[in-house]
């Protein structure tokens, strides 16, 4: 009996031995594909920590948090003294391959957009960054003359918005397909996304793919090539960088902004 009772002893602790080794080793292997899929907030409805002006140290005037959301206000933009522009970075980290999520709205003739792979030393973030366009795609050219912008790059029709300035596209390189496209009025919520890797780039609106390219291919290099930015050697040119927004004199809502590395 004394026998069989120290066997039994011996297997109760070789089974508790096994068990723990077994939890070690699932959190051995779980612990790395719980970080490389993890959500980092860049604005999280309580604090701007972590953004400030592109090439400045600061917010720069008008960027405020109102009801949880990162805003540009006008009249507070409005300050005389201030030299720098508006346009505001993430400077925290630089980014590379990744999927950025955000939420915005604009109101009537609104415009702006979101940046990524900026590198600061440079007049505008416009001169290097590729930008995913948010703008008033149904009111916009009823308030603003284009006529004068557009007439350089040889539009049909200068007065209107052209596609490849419309809410969706990679701004003047690839358009948005508009089967896809569910834009909501101003005033009204939407939410963006835009996912990259060397393989790939995706904009995505409202839950819905708009367009797919890839990035430093032949094809992308003709369009950056023969379009806007014939002359800007530099735009599209770097692989990592900064998350920016862009400030274009409008007002502009955005909250829930989180990117996932990729």
């Amino acid at each position: 009996m004394k026998k069989l009772t120290v066997l039994i002893i011996c297997l109760i602790i070789c089974s508790c031995k096994k068990i723990q080794k077994s939890e070690t080793e699932k959190l051995i292997v779980e612990e790395p594909k719980t970080q490389s899929n993890e959500w980092v907030y860049l604005f999280d409805g309580t604090s701007m920590e972590g953004w400030r002006a592109y090439n400045g140290d600061s917010m720069p005037p008008g960027w405020t948090i109102k009801d949880s959301t990162l805003t540009f206000d006008t009249e507070l933009g409005m300050e005389q003294d201030y030299k720098g522009g508006k346009d505001i970075i993430y400077g925290a980290e630089e980014f590379e391959n990744f999927e950025l999520y955000l939420e915005w709205k604009l109101p009537k003739g609104g415009n702006s957009g979101i940046f990524y792979h900026i590198k600061e030393g440079y007049d505008s973030p416009t001169l290097v960054s590729p930008e995913y366009q948010l703008i008033d795609d149904e009111n916009y050219a009823k308030i603003h003359d284009l006529t004068g912008y557009n007439s350089q790059f040889g539009a049909e029709h200068p007065e209107l918005l052209q596609d490849w300035q419309k809410t969706g596209a990679d701004y003047a390189m690839h358009v948005a397909d508009a089967s896809q496209k569910v834009l909501h009025p101003v005033g009204e919520w939407n939410s963006s996304k835009i996912v990259f890797t060397p393989e790939k780039v995706e904009h995505w609106l409202n839950g819905k793919k708009l367009l797919e390219f890839q990035p430093w291919s032949e094809e992308w290099n003709e369009k950056k090539n023969s379009g806007k930015w014939d002359n800007t050697p530099d735009y599209g040119k770097y692989k990592k960088g900064y998350i920016g927004i862009q400030d274009h004199a409008s007002p502009i809502w955005f909250r829930n902004i989180k990117i996932k590395k990729l």
